[in-house]
């Protein structure tokens, strides 16, 4: 017989590579908790059905006690040979208690106590995820509120397009994040289910009780089918797709603070806090930490990806595929909840120059627009309009000079429909004001999406 709890049919003992190789204890350490609260709920249920006695109940959650002041305390050592984090748990437990300690594991296997692990880590990381994502959109509100009369330039193509509010381009960010929060909200509902009474994959004939643990846990609802409870990872592939759509709007959020702080810009600064200097260069203040936001969606993706390719061709129930899942669920969790504090902080701190953002509005021709519609306005044809308007920008890039330069002459010889009230419509601020319709870029326009979402947070 092997000295393994599950080594009763066995001869001879794990090659001590396989046993390394094998072993999950060393990335499961952080769901001790998880497996002890789990158990805790089990050992209850197994005294009140009278499939352990009382008193070997209460003896058992004494001793699970025990363990879990040893691990607050730091005085719990992970052991290979104990392989995951379940039989290192139970093995500090039957030091404790004695043999009385392996009735716990009545009417339960390792199958459905790992997944019971995972979905309260999972349960409790979105907990704090769906915290800092409002953190971080309360932020973005914050600074809009202060932004809605900077005037910078929209970008099509990374081009000058129109003139925008600055407040309207920080809140188009507030709507992708708070996609994010109901994707990561719908994300608890199917994690808030309970495997834990599904045993291997086919349940057990010990008379248990499994509305009670679901209530002892705090669950929403058991699973309803004992071999979906233990294979299923859609709950965590869920979180991976909701922490690469999170990441990948974080990404793009970095990359345009890149270019805003960049010397060509300028467009902001970022706080001391959030940048790092160079090794050789003495006046560099590099935006590292956008880039590292930037560069770690990269890991998030692999996550993603690496727990789709286990699943994909994995028969029910339960395979050793499986332990897989949880390196890339942790490292998500990790990185997500760093990148937003980070994100938060980096918002918080930044220097807006507004001056220099409106200014690059008023050397380009970002209001070409503007004098399309004014034509537009008085009754000529949209595209023969925009066919003036272009072919005048043409001949301003040859003078080198810009629409608001024109001389009302050479604008009432380009078309009788104009007047000298043009020149005010070419004004960025005019042109951002007068942009109305709903989620428009128009100051109260704005403000009606600041005061929405400022709504929708105090709720």
């Amino acid at each position: 017989m092997v000295e393994k709890l599950w080594g009763g049919r066995f001869e001879q003992a794990l090659d001590k590579q396989t046993e390394e190789f094998g072993a999950s204890i060393k990335f499961e350490q952080r769901l001790a908790p998880f497996d002890l609260q789990g158990s805790l709920a089990h050992v209850k249920m197994l005294g009140q059905t009278g499939i352990v006695s009382k008193d070997e109940a209460e003896k058992i959650a004494s001793g699970l006690k025990v363990v879990e002041e040893r691990l607050v305390d730091g005085a719990i050592e992970f052991k290979i040979e104990n392989e995951d984090i379940h039989m290192n748990m139970e093995s500090y437990l039957h030091e404790a208690i004695g043999p009385v300690a392996g009735k716990l594991h009545t009417a339960r296997s390792r199958n459905d106590q790992v997944a019971t692990d995972m979905h309260l880590y999972l349960k409790s990381v979105l907990n704090d995820v769906l915290s800092e994502l409002t953190e971080l959109r309360q932020t973005l509100v914050n600074l809009a509120v202060n932004q809605v009369d900077t005037i910078m330039p929209g970008y099509t193509h990374l081009q000058h397009a129109q003139p925008i509010s600055f407040g309207q381009h920080l809140m188009a960010y507030y709507q992708m994040f708070t996609r994010d929060y109901e994707r990561f909200e719908f994300n608890v509902k199917h994690a808030d289910m309970n495997p834990l009474g599904s045993a291997a994959l086919a349940g057990t004939t010990f008379p248990i009780d499994r509305k009670l643990t679901t209530s002892l846990l705090g669950f929403a609802k058991p699973y309803a089918n004992s071999m979906d409870a233990v294979s299923d990872r859609d709950f965590i592939l869920e979180f991976l797709s909701n922490g690469s759509l999170l990441m990948m709007h974080l990404s793009r959020f970095c990359e345009e603070i890149l270019l805003w702080c960049s010397n060509e810009f300028k467009f902001v600064s970022l706080s001391d806090a959030y940048s790092t200097g160079s090794s050789i260069m003495p006046q560099k203040k590099n935006p590292d930490m956008a880039e590292l936001i930037r560069g770690k969606t990269g890991r998030v993706y692999g996550n993603l990806f690496g727990l789709l390719t286990v699943m994909k061709g994995l028969p029910l129930a339960y395979n050793k595929d499986l332990q897989e899942d949880k390196e890339g669920m942790f490292d998500t969790a990790d990185t997500i909840l760093t990148a937003l504090s980070v994100m938060t902080g980096m918002l918080s701190t930044m220097t807006v120059n507004s001056e220099i953002m409106e200014k690059s509005t008023q050397e380009d021709f970002s209001n070409a627009t503007e004098l399309a519609d004014y034509l537009a306005s008085k009754g000529l044809p949209f595209r023969q309009a925009h066919e003036i308007v272009g072919k005048l920008v043409l001949d301003c890039t040859k003078k080198g000079i810009y629409l608001q330069d024109v001389s009302l002459d050479e604008y009432k010889a380009l078309s009788k429909l104009i007047e000298a009230d043009i020149y005010d419509d070419l004004q960025s601020k005019t042109a951002v004001a007068r942009r109305t319709s709903l989620g428009g870029t128009g100051f109260e326009s704005v403000k009606s999406q600041i005061q929405a979402a400022q709504a929708e947070l105090d709720k």
